[in-house]
């Protein structure tokens, strides 16, 4: 069910030029309840998601993939689901993201720069100095297939 979803829905961006930049980031289904995580370089706004739904409503009740009743959920990732896309690093540049490597280090900085082979941190560390301790800012770059989960943190 998620790679028809997924392939429905790249087929609609690529014929709709209001979704030129949207993308889907991902897919759960579970039971007769349906989630889609759509993303765009632009932004995701409450009418794309809207005009999303509605198509997808539109398969759902001729094809009945899910039956006569179903719940069908589309919205954009938000802040709280890992990225996933080289696309959503991009977007997120100066913003601070929670990174966890594959080896399990975590790290924790203002995202510099990204690319699709690596993204760049510039974190706070603290090192011993004779017999003080000093926080010293330091950029970390850790390539993308050693990235296990990242998360936007959100300050206030």
């Amino acid at each position: 069910m998620e790679e028809t979803i997924t392939n429905l829905l790249d087929t609609y961006f690529a014929a709709e030029e209001d979704f030129a930049d949207c993308f889907v980031v991902d897919v759960n289904h579970s039971n007769k309840r349906l989630e889609v995580f759509v993303d765009s370089d632009s932004g995701m706004t409450f009418g794309k998601c809207q005009r999303i739904s509605r198509y997808l409503e539109s398969y759902l009740d001729e094809e009945k993939p899910l039956g006569e009743e179903y719940v069908l959920d589309v919205s954009s990732p938000g802040v709280d689901r890992p990225l996933k896309f080289y696309r959503q690093y991009v977007k997120n540049v100066g913003r601070t993201l929670e990174v966890t490597t594959t080896d399990g280090d975590t790290y924790t900085g203002q995202l510099k720069a990204a690319t699709p082979t690596e993204v760049v941190l510039e974190a706070k560390r603290r090192i011993q100095e004779g017999k003080r301790k000093k926080t010293v800012v330091e950029d970390i770059t850790l390539a993308t297939d050693a990235i296990k989960k990242s998360i936007v943190k959100i300050s206030f």
